[in-house]
């Protein structure tokens, strides 16, 4: 199946009691998450990414950020396995959406644990974050499943963040981008080129295609230091997602060009 797919899930009626680990709980309008996520995966569709809706998990509060349910890598899809036990039965829905688009389906294994949320893809680079979500056993399994595949791994420590790319992702060049009071130890010691940029929403931008990257409406300051660079931001508002701990990455699984290479 050719060209680009997202993989979504619909909020759920139990939204607002998802999880919140390094920031403080607010109250969440449901109503006008809904809002938000049609927005988000119309800004998808708007430059050429077909949407798919992964099975509904409604007793799964924090659901609708899918892309911790699962990891793709060229052909094949690792199947998470969550260090948070409530979010575990997350994974039948994406497991069933992976196979519908004619991955090669891995499982993360007991004990090992692995969160989609901890890794960061650049190019065969696949950083992985050691993090309360993914532990050394979950980075191995990683490395088991795609290594074969050309991906070099490479483990990245992250306290001060719920994942990885809560702190981190890049840019269509591969320069990494991060808000520095997030990242931890020095970048430069882990990502050849870092940007640093001046709001925590600003670090997570999603790849639209060319120089169009989606990021959240409360980076304004960012938007403008990315257009600087010749980019085309695409604001959309996911305020309410963000209570929860969560970005424009973990509100979709992106998947580019079945089925020859998927990534």
């Amino acid at each position: 199946m050719p060209g680009r797919t997202a993989l979504i899930r619909r909020p759920g009626p139990r939204l607002a009691d998802g999880l919140v680990t390094h920031i403080a709980r607010a109250p969440v309008d449901t109503a006008l998450a809904l809002r938000q996520w049609e927005d988000y995966c119309r800004a998808l569709r708007d430059h050429g990414w077909r949407t798919v809706e992964v099975p509904p998990a409604d007793d799964c509060p924090d659901a609708v950020f899918v892309e911790d349910a699962m990891v793709v890598f060229r052909t094949a899809a690792l199947i998470a396995r969550s260090g948070a036990p409530s979010r575990r039965p997350e994974t039948a829905g994406a497991e069933e959406a992976a196979e519908a688009l004619g991955l090669t389906v891995h499982r993360v294994r007991a004990p090992g644990t692995l969160d989609g949320g901890d890794v960061l893809k650049i190019g065969d680079t696949v950083y992985v974050g050691r993090s309360g979500r993914t532990d050394a056993d979950g980075i191995r399994q990683l490395r088991a499943a795609f290594e074969p595949l050309g991906a070099r791994v490479v483990p990245v420590p992250v306290e001060k963040v719920l994942h990885l790319k809560s702190a981190v992702t890049a840019l269509p060049d591969g320069t990494v981008l991060g808000h520095p009071p997030l990242v931890g130890e020095p970048p430069a010691f882990v990502f050849p080129r870092f940007l640093p940029v001046p709001e925590e929403p600003g670090a997570h931008v999603v790849l639209l295609g060319g120089p169009h990257v989606l990021l959240s409406a409360n980076a304004p300051r960012t938007a403008a230091l990315l257009a600087a660079r010749g980019l085309h931001p695409v604001p959309v508002d996911i305020g309410e997602f963000e209570k929860l701990e969560g970005c424009v990455t973990c509100l979709s699984v992106r998947v580019r060009d079945l089925p020859d290479a998927a990534g």
